[in-house]
């Protein structure tokens, strides 16, 4: 007897697209950003509504946030701008805090350096603490992300905090002292760089580092307009560094 085969019957089978890939990418690290409102928020009201105590108008508020957008880097310079130093050392400090963005910069080219010079100018402009630490906790657990991928992921990461800042900045502006002292929102300074710091202790070197940084300065606290914390981060970044290279040559003699 004659069997005439049975044509089999592919069902297609299911494909992601690139572009599914990086939507995906952006909303994961939308995620991953978002917990940070939490602390953003009261920071930039914060900042808000001491920019307007010390004189200036909600223009030059909103400036000072677009413009600059580093919330260490205005605090400093506003609490140096109230203390009357001189504008030279406003800038130097300013500049220094916001110093750290370079080691991002530098942290993060083996990763996003590829990408054309637009998108590098409009990254270069939204590194931010919170961006950067998401966005190197996620390239380490996946390295074989590819380039679009990890813009997308980045810029997800940046989604909910720039546009918070801003806000929470003109609310702080417009409400002033309207907000009562009793909301305590000076919390949101410590608690912001805590929980951005804590995850990223994660070698010998790195508390070793932390721990020079505090020691020092507390030792500087005597040292005007604050400049002992600038002090207390050069030979910090010295002594992990050190202690990065010991560990290297020690790994290596293993």
């Amino acid at each position: 007897m004659y069997l005439s085969p049975v044509p089999l019957i592919k069902h297609p089978m299911p494909t992601t697209t690139p572009k599914t890939h990086r939507r995906h990418a952006f909303w994961r690290g939308f995620t991953d950003s978002a917990p940070f409102l939490f602390v953003v928020a009261p920071f930039a009201v914060l900042f808000g509504v001491l920019a307007t105590e010390a004189g200036l108008n909600l223009f030059e508020t909103m400036a000072f946030s677009v413009v600059v957008i580093a919330g260490a880097a205005q605090f400093t310079a506003l609490q140096l701008m109230v203390e009357q130093a001189p504008t030279l050392i406003v800038l130097a400090s300013a500049l220094a805090v916001n110093l750290r963005m370079a080691m991002y910069s530098a942290a993060l080219t083996p990763h996003l350096g590829a990408a054309p010079l637009w998108q590098r100018a409009l990254l270069a402009y939204v590194i931010l603490d919170q961006s950067y630490a998401c966005a190197v906790v996620e390239y380490e657990k996946r390295p074989d992300m590819p380039l679009s991928e990890r813009l997308a992921y980045f810029m997800g990461a940046v989604g909910p905090v720039v546009p918070a800042w801003y806000l929470f900045t003109f609310l702080g502006a417009a409400l002033g002292t309207q907000i009562p002292e009793s909301w305590a929102l000076d919390f949101a300074l410590p608690v912001t760089f805590l929980a951005l710091l804590a995850p990223m202790l994660r070698t010998p070197a790195h508390l070793i580092a932390a721990f020079v940084s505090i020691v020092v300065s507390l030792a500087m606290a005597w040292v005007p307009y604050s400049l002992g914390l600038l002090i207390a981060g050069v030979i910090a970044m010295m002594a992990g560094a050190q202690a990065e290279l010991y560990y290297n040559r020690k790994g290596a003699a293993l």
